[in-house]
């Protein structure tokens, strides 16, 4: 069992920088994959980044370039770095850790979430 919190949203410009947190209540080097998934009012929710226990990352094509994914296994925290944030980029944020294939992960344990919202 592990409690996911996330923080660090909030309301931005268009334009501007956010970075999310999202603190274990233990290691996450027990978990294959980290991820990052948003949803906004009305759609289905989407993969934005994952970052693998060797440190591999993937991202969405819509957020190549702005975000980056990254983790601190001593601190047992995963971090999303979001720059140059654009209005679509507002949703719900969560965190999640995944068990199982690294290509196709079970992502067993998930945040509360936290809102970023961006104004044009």
């Amino acid at each position: 069992q592990v409690q996911l919190v996330e923080s660090g949203g909030g309301l931005v410009q268009a334009g501007g920088s956010l970075r999310l947190s999202c603190a274990a209540s233990r290691s996450i080097l027990i978990f294959n994959v980290m991820a990052w998934y948003r949803q906004a009012p009305g759609k289905q929710r989407e993969l934005v980044a994952r970052i693998t226990n060797d440190g591999t990352t993937n991202y969405a094509d819509s957020v190549k370039g702005r975000f980056t994914v990254s983790r601190d296994n001593a601190k047992n925290t995963v971090y999303l770095q979001m720059n140059s944030l654009k209005p679509e980029d507002t949703a719900g944020y969560y965190c999640t850790a995944g068990i199982g294939a690294i290509a196709a992960p079970v992502f067993q344990y998930w945040g509360q979430g936290t809102q970023v919202t961006v104004s044009s």
